[in-house]
């Protein structure tokens, strides 16, 4: 079902999904604790958000003298790029303001900037926001929501789903740290995976699972099974949400405590446990299915899930491919196959090849073609301990 959602937010680019104040409350944390000035003396901006409803605004205005800002910068889209059965109204904040226009409150995004106490209170916090109608819908890529990127330290958002590599190639266009929200999944694209491979981004520290983060969307927002209500308002999750990041912090360093192969053939999980481990027909590599059953003593390549990123230590393990593309070390893939389930052949809608399935197989959800497995259902990452590659 969370896949579900999140296809349906990309074919209909209905991307109004806002996060929840204690999921950004725990992550920002985590960075805090890793190193207290983080923040300190920084520009942060928050694109793609709606001030008014954004809880990524709420956190950092109502928290600036703690984190020590600098200055806080968000913009918004304009109503009018919006799909319109979101059926969304300029708010009473906008049109209470004397700076209220009719064409612009449709037509233009918003800035809402935050470095002073506007009110003199003696405390610089939401309270002090100012605002104003941008020249453009406030589009990230637009020249001047990018040129408020070049201005800014770090960058922080849910960035809209259907226009996640784009926003990721955006940050990278600039030299700034980064704190996004994605779908696990996007680590199997080319263009964010080799990111992470030379290490120029990472998951962030808490951690993805369907259910994980639940996001709030609108009422005008498709309605689907597998939602919840809570106080009135209507939340789904995204998928494997997920947080990517190129700020350090402490699970980024922390090493995977592993077992010898020996001891995992004894006592490790289902498929290994008394059997070993199976090579790749057509690469030289192990199989690994399961992430805490890497062997800690085996020095060639191993193919290990993609939950393994949330668990990378980079001075563990050497990222050297996946077969997520053809650009990297793959398995092979063939035109016909045929697919395991319950031990029994089902033909893919790619072939009529018949097979000869062998006995020892990697189980369901494995490809064969001439009874050899070539190609496993889901993505394979290839790493190597990093003392054993250097």
């Amino acid at each position: 079902m969370a896949n579900e959602n999140l296809g349906d937010a990309k074919k209909a680019k209905n991307d109004e999904f806002y996060t929840q104040y204690d999921d950004i409350n725990k992550e920002i944390n985590a960075y805090l604790e890793y190193d207290e000035d983080v923040f300190r003396g920084k520009t942060v901006l928050l694109p793609c958000d709606d001030p008014e409803w954004s809880n990524f605004t709420k956190f950092f205005a109502q928290n600036f003298n703690r984190l020590g800002l600098k200055k806080l910068i968000s913009t918004s889209y304009a109503i009018g790029s919006k799909p319109q059965e979101l059926n969304l109204q300029p708010t009473l904040f906008e049109m209470d303001s004397p700076q209220f226009d009719t064409k612009k409150a449709v037509q233009n995004g918003r800035i809402f900037v935050l470095d002073r106490d506007t009110n003199k209170d003696g405390v610089i916090n939401f309270d002090d926001i100012t605002w104003s109608y941008l020249e453009g819908d406030g589009d990230f890529r637009s020249v001047e929501v990018t040129k408020l990127r070049d201005e800014a330290d770090i960058v922080v958002t849910n960035p809209p789903f259907s226009l996640f590599r784009e926003f990721v190639d955006w940050l990278f266009g600039g030299n700034t740290k980064f704190l996004i929200i994605g779908n696990m999944n996007a680590v199997t694209y080319k263009e964010i995976f080799v990111l992470i491979q030379k290490n120029l981004m990472w998951l962030g520290v808490t951690r993805t699972g369907v259910g994980f983060m639940w996001f709030e969307v609108n009422d005008g927002s498709p309605i689907k099974s597998g939602q919840k209500v809570i106080d009135g308002k209507r939340f789904q999750t995204i998928g494997n949400s997920a947080w990517f990041t190129n700020i350090d912090h402490q699970r980024l360093h922390e090493p995977l405590i592993l077992n010898s192969e020996e001891d995992n053939i004894r006592f490790g999980p289902p498929g290994i446990k008394g059997v070993g481990y199976k090579k790749y027909d057509n690469y030289d590599a192990i199989e690994v299915p399961k992430v805490d059953a890497i062997p800690s003593d085996f020095n060639g390549v191993m193919g290990v899930p993609i939950t393994f990123l949330g668990k990378h230590n980079p001075n563990q393990f050497d990222i050297l491919g996946s077969d997520a593309y053809d650009e990297t070390p793959p398995t092979k893939k063939y035109v016909n196959k045929v697919k395991v389930v319950n031990g029994e052949r089902m033909r893919s809608n790619t072939g009529t090849m018949g097979c000869v399935i062998r006995r020892e197989t990697f189980g369901d959800g494995t490809y064969f073609d001439v009874g050899y497995p070539v190609q496993a259902v889901y993505k394979r990452i290839f790493i190597r301990h990093r003392k054993s590659g250097k």
